[in-house]
Order: structure tokens, then sequence, then C-alpha cells
């Protein structure tokens, strides 16, 4: 390369480092980080429902679910003509469950909380 060329690509290189950079737009407001809303206390209790007769044909366990956001699972169940028994295991969070079982109980259910064996632990 000729001396004269060498002087002006160096100039170049000289003025690109002294030209104040543009400045890159941000948005005015700061984003605020996102604080997570703390989730209720999750539950899950099992339960042993006793249905009388004449609620044997309505879907109590679905409407409990779909009323309180619960998720209902049937561990055993028995059930007749004459009466329903029900080991239902509850899972949601503890205001829900607690509602559930209100409503359960106004509705003529009864409800009695299931005893742990020995071999459950």
């Amino acid at each position: 390369m000729p001396a004269k060329k060498k002087a002006t690509a160096k100039k170049k290189v000289a003025a690109k480092k002294a030209a104040p950079r543009k400045a890159v737009k941000k948005s005015a407001a700061k984003k605020s980080p996102k604080k997570k809303a703390a989730k209720p206390a999750k539950e899950s209790r099992r339960l042993w429902l006793t249905y009388p007769s004449k609620m044997i044909e309505r879907p109590l366990i679905w409407e409990l679910g779909e009323k309180f956001d619960l998720v209902t699972n049937v561990r055993q169940a028995s059930v007749s003509d004459v009466i329903g028994i029900v080991c239902l295991e509850l899972e949601g969070d503890r205001a829900s469950v607690k509602k559930g079982i209100a409503w359960l109980e106004k509705n003529g259910v009864t409800v009695d909380p299931v005893e742990c064996s020995v071999i459950e632990g």
C-alpha cells in the first residue's frame, strides 16, 4: 500500500474511534420486574363420603370439582340403591377444599377423614 493510502486509512480508523456513538433508544420507563403472585397453599385430603339414597343419582363429585376448582380422585367406591360410600381424594388450595367439604355437608353428604393405616404411614 502506498504511504498516502495508509495515512488515510489510519485517519478513518482514528475518526471512527473518536466519533461519539449514537445513543440507542430505550423506552423512557424502565420495566419493573414482574412479581409473581403468591400461590395459595395447596392441600390434599382423603375423605370418606357417605351419600343417602336420594343423592346417589346426582353427580356430586363432578359438581364439587367444577364449583370449587378442585382435582378429585376416587380411591374406592361402593354404591347400591340404598347408600353410596366413596373414598375421595381432594386436591386444591386450602380455602377451596374447606368450602367444598362444607358444600358436601350442606347437600346431605356425611364427610369423614380417612384414617391412615399402619401400612400407608
